[in-house]
């Protein structure tokens, strides 16, 4: 039964789907099906989770970005796959809707995903342009009130499911030419024009499909979303919000690694000792409350600080910051969870297995983590020639997302820049950066009231961190790759039985 009470409408869902991914339906010991047995969609639909992304002129629930993010925690606590696929139909495919699409079409798209239950998804990438989206080479051009659109499109999640895609393009002019805009466009599944021509066989997330699309379709002309300036401008957006709420995500998926990691090593014992007392094993606890902590310091800012319909195509710093970081921290819990287990874990069967399988590719879709972090450290450059600051402590003491974190690091941060520094130090510059913002987002929570000592922690971890990648960037051994690496390079032949070959 549905309710307008937050707490009530969180509850309900939670149990549902703790039903059905734990004693029902254990995903874990699905092995590698792939896909989603109807009747587990059907009922996690039942509660009309997505009805968070819709206004509520439109039957849904407001957009709240606070009621997104705990979505999103409570799906992950259960299953990673299921709050990405909830993810992919909110944050990809209905805030958009809600924010750019004209009436015509927001009208029908949100009464089919509320009375049919339908899902929806978006196609940027492409088989030759990955994290190049503006040079993509699908194209649309309009004739009468059809927009045409035809073009190679993959690594949709949702492929030969999603019963609306929100699809990407660049116009086509008389003489073939391709503009430098971006179009989006609602198309729906009913009216053809998308074949699937492979299905993937992806290495994790194994309840999502992916492949690659044959696109050629027709699109009414009040279909097309409408932006405030450019398309370009509206792709930032949308991808700028979806990865601020990657923390909704990451809380849940660390709070049920924390669980599980600490439950195992209080559980098991080595040399007739729980492993929970053991100096190493502490550390790596720690490092997974913090993680928890830090995710929990972004979803607080992001839902107080964030709001639905405002235009955020320039919160780069902060989006990549938190994306990278956090994703970063997923996949580093659970490789230390694998690590805690031990052989058990290195199953696809084990929480442990598909936690390290699926949260890989967190940090390569939605931008790269590498590029992510270079941008990061382009856009502080970019502000700090801008206010004439060449000192990174200077700037940071006055930046609002690191001002109060910084004051740990007076000295280490007392340096001036290379504005035309190599790019690997853009990116370990970046690292370092994500982390301050992270640290500052830290402190925060704990000025709100959470848990003192879940703070404290964090602050040392985060510390040590920031330490270390500094330090890594400060020292630049800059290693290069050896061209002809196959010549003189065999170890056999360095020794006293090379003549034996």
């Amino acid at each position: 039964m549905e309710s307008n009470n937050f707490a009530s409408f969180i509850e309900a869902f939670r149990n549902r789907i703790a039903v059905l991914f734990t004693e029902r339906n254990d995903e874990n010991k699905m092995g590698i099906t792939r896909g989603l047995p109807p009747y587990v969609l059907r009922q996690v639909l039942e509660e009309d989770p997505l009805k968070v992304y819709i206004p509520k002129e439109y039957g849904g629930r407001g957009g709240e970005i606070h009621e997104m993010l705990m979505l999103m925690e409570t799906s992950s606590y259960q299953s990673l796959p299921l709050a990405l696929m909830l993810g992919i139909n909110g944050g990809l495919f209905l805030q958009p809707v809600a924010n750019y699409a004209l009436d015509e079409a927001k009208n029908n798209v949100f009464k089919r995903f509320i009375e049919q239950k339908n899902l929806g998804g978006l196609m940027i990438t492409e088989p030759d342009f990955g994290s190049e989206a503006l040079k993509m080479q699908t194209v649309f051009s309009k004739s009468d009130n059809q927009y045409r659109i035809s073009g190679t499109k993959h690594w949709a999640g949702l492929t030969g499911w999603a019963d609306f895609w929100l699809m990407t393009a660049r116009e086509e002019s008389n003489s073939g030419e391709l503009g430098r805009d971006i179009g989006f466009f609602i198309h729906d599944t009913n009216n053809g024009g998308i074949d699937v021509e492979e299905y993937y066989s992806n290495l994790g997330l194994y309840m999502i499909p992916y492949g690659r699309n044959k696109v050629n379709i027709s699109v009414p002309s009040g279909y097309r979303l409408q932006p405030k300036t450019t398309g370009i401008s509206m792709m930032l957006d949308l991808l700028h919000r979806s990865r601020l709420q990657f923390p909704g995500m990451a809380t849940g998926f660390l709070h049920r690694i924390l669980d599980e990691a600490v439950n195992h090593c209080k559980t098991r014992f080595v040399g007739g000792v729980s492993l929970f007392n053991y100096d190493q094993v502490k550390e790596r606890l720690a490092n997974l409350q913090s993680y928890f902590t830090s995710s929990s310091a972004m979803s607080s800012y992001i839902a107080e600080n964030i709001r639905s319909g405002e235009d955020i195509s320039q919160f780069d710093i902060l989006a990549n910051s938190v994306k990278s970081v956090i994703t970063d921290y997923m996949q580093e819990a659970a490789q230390s969870f694998l690590q805690l287990v031990g052989a058990k874990g290195y199953r696809l069967d084990h929480l442990a297995g598909r936690s390290v399988v699926d949260s890989r590719p967190f940090q390569i879709f939605e931008g790269s983590n590498d590029i992510l972090y270079q941008q990061v450290t382009e856009s502080v450059f970019k502000l700090m020639r801008k206010s004439k600051v060449n000192n990174l402590y200077d700037f940071f003491k006055n930046y609002a997302h690191t001002n109060k974190a910084v004051e740990y690091f007076k000295d280490l941060f007392n340096f001036e820049v290379d504005h035309k520094m190599v790019q690997r130090n853009l990116v370990q510059l970046g690292r370092t950066i994500g982390r301050l913002i992270t640290m500052n987002l830290t402190i925060d929570l704990g000025a709100k009231g959470f848990n003192a000592d879940m703070i404290a922690n964090s602050l040392k971890v985060l510390q040590n961190e920031i330490q270390t990648s500094i330090a890594s960037y400060r020292l630049n051994l800059a290693p290069n790759i050896v061209d002809d690496y196959q010549i003189d390079s065999s170890w056999l032949n360095n020794t006293k039985f090379a003549a034996d070959i």
